[in-house]
């Protein structure tokens, strides 16, 4: 049996219609009786900034208004969750959302599905440049998960993390978050060149570990290095979990 699926947006706004775009892809339909039900609720002024969370910025944690999503998903009958933000997933943000699912559904991390996608379809990877916002880049969260399968993590340095590619995403006047779509040049830029030297410093494979990053870089590869979409990984899992079908 189908089980219906429950995306919590507003982290940002758009991360979240691309997944429902992208679970849409992925799903096989050839009429609309075939794709897969699906409930998004949307409320980013309840939901914290993840990263600013992260560094102390503000107190409440995000995560408790993600399980209040998640809750509300719930009661609509949505059985398979899914978080279009990778900074929600480090550990304590995504506690409280883990203890509130019911017994029988599913919560798909996002940092696990991509970091064991990497491992089946690149078995000869080794290096995996990371890039994503100052609360993934601090909290290192796809660390354990990578390692787990056998890989290692490179990022930017510090200071080009903090100058371009955090900005990149928040700029109040370029970022991805002030212009979605399109996205600003600059934005683009910034990103493709800190992607660049990421593979210049011998990734093998580029992870997009921000859910809007991909508004901006729509390639799926560079200089022949393949540039793996989260939200893509996730929307793919969802797909199957929704489906009850088998992992690979």
């Amino acid at each position: 049996m189908t089980k219906i699926i429950g995306v919590v947006g507003g982290m940002g706004t758009y991360a979240g219609i691309d997944l429902l775009r992208k679970i849409a892809d992925n799903t096989g339909a050839v009429k609309d009786q075939e794709h897969l039900p699906v409930a998004m609720l949307s409320l980013p002024d309840k939901i914290l900034d993840r990263s600013e969370y992260f560094f102390g910025e503000v107190d409440e944690n995000p995560g408790q208004a993600i399980a209040e999503v998640v809750k509300k998903l719930h009661s609509l009958g949505a059985c398979v969750f899914g978080i279009p933000c990778n900074t929600a997933h480090v550990q304590k943000i995504l506690n409280p959302v883990i203890e509130i699912i019911r017994d029988g559904c599913t919560l798909v991390n996002m940092i696990r599905e991509v970091s064991q996608y990497i491992s089946k379809s690149y078995p000869d990877v080794e290096k995996v440049g990371i890039m994503g916002t100052n609360g993934v880049f601090k909290s290192r969260v796809y660390d354990d998960y990578m390692s787990a399968e056998g890989l290692q993590t490179l990022y930017p340095d510090e200071d080009v993390q903090f100058s371009m590619v955090h900005p990149a995403i928040y700029d109040m006047e370029y970022g991805i978050k002030a212009m979605s779509e399109p996205v600003s040049e600059r934005a683009r830029v910034d990103l493709l060149t800190v992607l660049r030297m990421l593979i210049h410093e011998g990734a093998q494979v580029i992870v997009l570990g921000c859910s809007e990053i991909p508004l901006a870089i729509k390639e799926k590869a560079i200089e022949y290095i393949p540039i793996i979409d989260a939200n893509d990984v996730l929307a793919k899992a969802i797909v199957r979990e929704a489906k009850g079908e088998n992992k690979l």
